[in-house]
């Protein structure tokens, strides 16, 4: 194993060599890379690293050092965080000296001279799962003695040596698999990965680490979520033993992680006062407990404290012998009586049980949304589903985008319900519906939501219009109201506000009426920005024919509809459409 010196290998290369080799934010090119020094890694205190680029594509334009608010945050939304304290509180105060110990780094963890790297691998240490690249820079002992630590659990971690690597240690841990389903505990378990870590490191006598994203795409966890929880633990972490620890590194190795950490660090980490007025605002709900970890409240152990008056009560308690029992329960109480004692109603009080007590709140939203129960009766469907907040409205959006994209939804999409078109006139992108192609008798809703979803991620991150053909779409079932209400929870909030227009093409009454009824039951924001057309070249006024991709059967429904001189030409295809002879 290589036993270099900070001081060592800083003095052997010029500061001219030493950039060259090793740019801050970008990993060495070829061959073996050089043994990287924590004076060569950018720490998150340095005031060169409050000027971060705009966006992932920026060509060089700065901004200043609140420049994360540049990026759309989908953790959160308008009334998403307001901390114990009420909003604006915030959760993370500025720590100099914790800030001091967080460096941000792009390239491979093991090329740094640190006490230790993380290795992010599965239950059996395998070198095959294991980080790429660790096992070929650290020489075959590595592999060696993995083999003899008899596998390692999920969210637990095992040090080994690091032979040829730069640093003294290697840390493995194995990584939660992510399913919609279990993402608490799959949260949980990542969270105790990264704390895992840090306590062998102290336990070891180790003050520095340098560990990479703990997820890999096979496990499907979403990146980040996985950054969030990844900081917050490092952030409550060093709360309580940043005495032990003198750095900390976070090693990207792509543009999409290095950019989200850049993004979310002055959340967890603020620098001064601004950013942290700014990132009481932008926390998610949720950053967990005094550990990073995801609370459940149904998992909480409640203790009421003692009655008013009881504990410094003079009136004393009565002894087992001023009360006659037999033996028997003599003995079964012998233990027991003084606690008894205090059992009054008031101090017994529990919380019922969390089943019970969803059911109750339902049916509380249900009572409250009676008087548009008519809405059911009028064919529209069930509205009587409670409203959610930002945090579930995200969390639940979270959950369906994790699941879109860890399954095969190529037959959703070969029926063309959805798909992507051009931009409008104003350079909007454009998302179009056919009504027509919607078969709802032989179509699976849960799936087709996941392709919405998934169609849509890259969409609402930024103003954007959609064009609904209902063209002889009436001659189709359609879904009810209560479906799109769930179906525009998924999507969030930045859909909402993104939403540019809905131009809804041959329109009739049926469906007048049923958007209309959006309007009062569902979301006035959104189903107020419908324009209703009636004509093709009416559409071509608001996005170009040449953005379009238009069905035959619209050309012809809008012969029949529309009449005219019984001939339409498609500008983009020159073929021309006929009206049908009656």
């Amino acid at each position: 194993m290589q036993n270099r010196s900070p001081s060592a290998a800083s003095a052997s290369a010029s500061p001219t060599a030493a950039s060259a080799a090793v740019s801050p934010m970008a990993p060495g090119v070829g061959g073996v890379e050089p043994a990287v020094t924590l004076d060569q890694v950018p720490c998150w205190s340095d005031p060169d690293q409050r000027i971060s680029p705009l966006s992932p594509t920026s060509t060089g334009s700065e901004t200043p050092p609140s420049s994360f608010l540049s990026f759309s945050d989908p953790l959160t939304g308008d009334d998403a965080a307001a901390g114990p304290g009420g909003r604006g509180t915030s959760r993370f105060p500025v720590d100099h000296e914790i800030n001091s110990k967080i460096y941000l780094w792009r390239g491979h963890p093991w090329n740094l001279e640190v006490d230790a790297v993380v290795n992010s691998t599965n239950e059996n240490l395998d070198e095959a799962h294991s980080s790429p690249g660790l096992h070929a820079a650290a020489g075959p002992g590595l592999a060696e003695e993995c083999a003899t630590l008899g596998g390692c659990r999920t969210g637990m971690a095992k040090m080994t040596n690091a032979y040829d690597l730069p640093a003294r240690k290697v840390i493995h841990t194995v990584g939660p698999k992510y399913a919609v389903k279990y993402h608490t505990a799959a949260e949980n378990a990542l969270s105790h990965c990264y704390r895992s870590c840090l306590e062998l490191l102290i336990e070891n006598g180790l003050d520095s680490i340098a560990t990479g994203c703990i997820y890999t795409e096979a496990k499907n966890y979403p990146r980040e979520p996985a950054a969030h929880v990844a900081i917050r633990t490092v952030r409550r972490f060093l709360e309580k033993q940043k005495d032990k620890i003198r750095a900390i590194v976070f090693c990207t190795t792509s543009s999409s992680d290095t950019e989200i950490y850049k993004r979310l660090l002055p959340l967890y980490f603020p620098r001064d006062k601004q950013e942290e007025e700014i990132a009481a605002l932008k926390l998610p709900a949720d950053v967990g407990d005094e550990n990073g970890e995801t609370v459940i409240d149904e998992r909480k152990i409640r203790i009421k404290p003692l009655p008013a008056g009881a504990a410094n009560s003079k009136t004393p308690i009565p002894t087992l012998a001023d009360i006659p029992l037999p033996d028997s329960e003599l003995t079964r109480r012998r233990n027991s009586f003084k606690l008894d004692s205090y059992l009054d109603p008031a101090f017994m009080s529990i919380i019922k049980d969390p089943d019970l007590r969803r059911k109750e709140q339902w049916e509380k939203s249900a009572q409250a949304n009676k008087g548009l129960n008519f809405a059911n009766l009028l064919g529209f469907g069930d509205l009587g589903s409670p409203p959610l907040s930002a945090a579930e409205e995200y969390s639940l959006h979270s959950r369906y985008l994790a699941k879109a994209n860890s399954v095969n939804l190529s037959d959703i999409a070969e029926m063309k319900i959805i798909y992507r078109g051009g931009v409008d006139t104003e350079g909007r992108p454009v998302m179009v519906v056919v009504g027509a192609h919607f078969l709802l008798r032989c179509l699976d809703l849960e799936r087709f939501v996941l392709h919405v979803v998934k169609e849509f991620e890259p969409l609402i991150q930024k103003p954007y219009t959609i064009v609904y053909f209902h063209s002889a779409a009436s001659l189709q079932p359609q879904p009810d109201l209560g479906f799109m209400k769930r179906l525009q929870q998924i999507l969030g909030r930045k859909h909402q506000r993104n939403l540019h227009a809905i131009y809804v093409l041959h329109p009739t009454l049926g469906l007048r009426t049923a958007i209309l009824a959006m309007q009062l039951f569902v979301d006035g924001e959104v189903w107020k920005k419908v324009v209703y057309v009636d004509r093709l070249v009416q559409l071509f006024r608001y996005i170009p024919r040449e953005q379009l991709t238009i069905p035959d059967f619209v050309f012809q429904h809008d012969l029949e509809v529309n009449g005219g001189k019984g001939i339409i030409v498609d500008p983009r295809t020159k073929h021309v459409y006929q009206r049908p002879s009656s």
